[in-house]
């Protein structure tokens, strides 16, 4: 039903607000168990969506870290070589 939702913070360059939005989008169809809420539900979901995305931009706002930041790209290759090997035939 819904992709994995991906770590934001600590990286370079930070995370979107296109980012946030879709990791909210992604928490709130896995709670509600639908990718696509009925007309009836169509309000409180986008609600759900909105209230879960600001509260994930002040999270990410407030956490501090001594590490690095992470290069999106090296981590994708990353899990890209994880995925090949656990999925290899």
């Amino acid at each position: 039903m819904c992709r994995n939702i991906r770590q934001l913070h600590n990286f370079e360059p930070p995370a979107t607000s296109d980012e946030v939005q879709a990791a909210a989008l992604q928490y709130v169809r896995k709670v509600a168990g639908s990718t696509k809420p009925s007309q009836r539900n169509q309000a409180a979901f986008d609600k759900a969506v909105a209230a879960v995305a600001a509260a994930t931009s002040e999270l990410l706002e407030e956490l501090v870290t001594a590490a690095p930041p992470r290069d999106r790209e090296i981590e994708a290759a990353k899990a890209r070589e994880k995925a090949r090997q656990r999925y290899a035939s």
